[in-house]
């Protein structure tokens, strides 16, 4: 298993599991170092991409595991190494989220992180569950 900085050579990988960032905003992830790609045995399995909540927070907006490499651990590998990657930038505390209705909640309370709030989003055309935010501490 390696993790490393998404680079363009991942594009058709990037966009074969993430379908919600444009072309742009991906260019953006990889000049500024602001995503990973996990490879398994030098085969792409997953994502981790973030960005600065407040232009000061770690915010990851996306964590995604290829469904033939899921419950396997990888996605606790990718967030540790964003974890540690943050710390060592200085950081001291990291936000996530994920909507009321998805089983990943469950998986960052095991990381540690903490419910912190939520967002209703019910403008027509836009409507979903709640989002809600988890906090963690890395300092």
């Amino acid at each position: 298993m390696e993790i490393r900085y998404v680079d363009f050579s991942d594009k058709d990988f990037w966009f074969s599991l993430d379908k919600h960032l444009s072309p742009e905003a991906f260019a953006s992830k990889v000049k500024d170092r602001c995503g990973y790609v996990l490879t398994v045995n030098g085969q792409p399995a997953g994502l981790l991409r973030y960005n600065l909540f407040w232009d000061n927070t770690p915010f990851c907006t996306m964590l995604y595991i290829d469904e033939r490499f899921q419950h396997q651990g990888y996605g606790k590998c990718l967030m540790a190494h964003w974890e540690n990657d943050m710390k060592a930038k200085g950081y001291g505390m990291l936000l996530t989220s994920t909507q009321v209705d998805e089983d990943a909640q469950h998986f960052y309370r095991k990381l540690g992180y903490r419910d912190c709030g939520g967002m209703v989003i019910d403008i027509p055309g836009y409507e979903q569950p709640m989002e809600m935010f988890l906090i963690k501490a890395i300092a």
